[in-house]
């Protein structure tokens, strides 16, 4: 998506170096098992009119950001899912207000990708991730 050196502005995305292929493997495995709950709560962020724009958070560590969907191991997965939006993103500084129009600009459609924001290790970036066909 974005590589951008501003602190302000988007972190680097998926296919960054940075993201090695164990990681993006262990995020794979482990997307697969909720995927379906994603895209259900993905739609129903954006038919409440929440935001038009759902992020989920995946973690393994403790994180004050967005509302808990699932915990770890809840269902036989590995990381922690938080639903969030852009605009807490924004408010919290996470994206940067001038980050904003390019982020909506590479944002990926919402019903065939799910943006994950990645916080594991020492990797914290977007990710997105297409839903599996049915």
């Amino acid at each position: 998506m974005i590589n951008n050196s501003n602190e302000n502005a988007l972190m680097d995305d998926a296919n960054s170096p940075e993201l090695n292929q164990k990681l993006m493997g262990y995020i794979s495995q482990d997307f697969i098992r909720v995927a379906d709950q994603l895209k259900e709560a993905s739609y129903q962020i954006r038919k409440r009119e929440f935001s038009e724009y759902p992020i989920f958070a995946v973690t393994n560590n403790e994180i004050d950001l967005g509302v808990l969907l699932f915990d770890s191991t809840e269902l036989t997965n590995r990381y922690v899912y938080k639903a969030s939006y852009m605009q807490e993103f924004i408010d919290r500084k996470l994206i940067g207000e001038e980050s904003a129009p390019l982020f909506t600009e590479n944002y990926k459609n919402p019903d065939e990708y799910c943006c994950l924001f990645v916080l594991i290790g020492e990797f914290s970036g977007f990710v997105f991730v297409p839903y599996p066909e049915d």
